[in-house]
């Protein structure tokens, strides 16, 4: 992001909270940027996957001129391979990417110099499902075939509903389908899976009348996380001229948003717009699914709010289970560059 272009655990626990109320304190401090003085800074931003309803916010923002309002050229960018978006912004090769919170722990675990300057999807998508109510409730689960993408946190995950349920973790034969996680059940390959999304798979799912049955992460026994968030380089964030371009980026999404709230089909158009081979009838249903998880639930919090204690909480997960060698620092996250004056 290039300003004026055209193109000991007490003590972390002490840090965590003293940075929230930074945090905070800092997005209250500081108005929103909506004037720019005629210039147009680009934003260089990669998508975590391809585009689809999850992405509404941005591709709103977009349509509605809000970017452009703001002074901003944001050239949206699908990744080739999924493990680029985080490489891309710590190499300065991009200037935000469309990631989520376990990667990004995982990142900054192996030293990348990586945070979250804000949340586009406040909850977890990622559930377990099941055709023909094979997996009911995670009881449900033993001495299944559970279909998952192979990534270690869903395995833990898998252990940890497990526990939660009482069912003994190795009585569960997980089977890594890759990304075939809808094709494995549809064949009857595996009982369930652990990684579609509620809101994409699922909703695909009931609208060709598979009658899906679905368990979310956080009501199972995993410490709820930020599903999708936005990350940048540390290392950027702290040069001259760039906070007031995040704001007015993270200004600008937020009224994609709630522009998308107010009206769902104008989200629907946004994203096939973006990609003509989206289905617009499964986009509006995916997105209508989406929208509590888009703002926080108390509103009071600004768009994009990041709980440092919930953050606190499921980082302390991954470290009892073995996934990060220490406790993540407060300095995973910041609220400072939300819109609004915050709370």
């Amino acid at each position: 992001m290039t300003p004026s272009r055209s193109r000991p655990r007490a003590a972390v626990a002490a840090a965590l909270a003293l940075a929230a109320v930074l945090a905070l304190a800092a997005c209250g401090a500081k108005e929103d940027v909506t004037t720019t003085g005629g210039t147009v800074d680009r934003v260089d931003l990669v998508l975590d996957y391809l585009p689809n309803a999850d992405h509404a916010p941005i591709y709103a923002a977009q349509q509605i001129g809000a970017f452009r309002a703001a002074g901003l050229d944001v050239r949206i960018r699908v990744p080739s391979d999924p493990a680029a978006p985080l490489k891309l912004v710590a190499a300065g090769q991009a200037d935000l990417a469309i990631s989520y919170e376990p990667e990004l722990l995982l990142a900054r675990d192996k030293g990348l110099k990586v945070a979250s300057v804000g949340a586009l999807v406040q909850k977890p998508l990622t559930s377990i499902m099941s055709l023909k109510d094979k997996v009911k409730t995670p009881k449900d689960l033993e001495g299944k075939k559970v279909g998952t993408a192979g990534i270690p946190y869903q395995t833990a995950y898998l252990q940890t509903i497990a526990r939660s349920a009482g069912v003994d973790p190795e009585s569960i034969h997980e089977v890594n389908v890759g990304f075939n996680l809808v094709p494995s059940m549809l064949s009857k390959k595996v009982d369930a899976t652990l990684g579609a999304f509620w809101n994409i798979e699922g909703v695909q799912l009931q609208r060709q009348h598979k009658d899906p049955t679905i368990i979310r992460m956080d009501q199972a026994g995993v410490p709820t996380y930020q599903e999708l968030i936005f990350v940048a380089n540390m290392d950027r964030l702290r040069q001259k001229g760039v906070g007031p371009i995040m704001r007015r980026f993270l200004q600008a999404v937020a009224r994609g948003a709630k522009a998308v709230k107010a009206d769902p089909e104008l989200g629907a158009d946004a994203m096939v717009k973006a990609d003509k081979d989206l289905d617009r009838a499964t986009q509006l249903a995916q997105i209508k699914a989406t929208l509590p998880v888009f703002f926080p639930e108390n509103p009071k919090f600004p768009w994009g709010y990041q709980n440092a204690d919930e953050w606190k909480a499921y980082g302390q997960w991954m470290l009892d289970n073995k996934l990060v060698k220490a406790l993540p620092r407060a300095t995973s996250l910041t609220n400072e560059f939300l819109p609004g004056r915050g709370i």
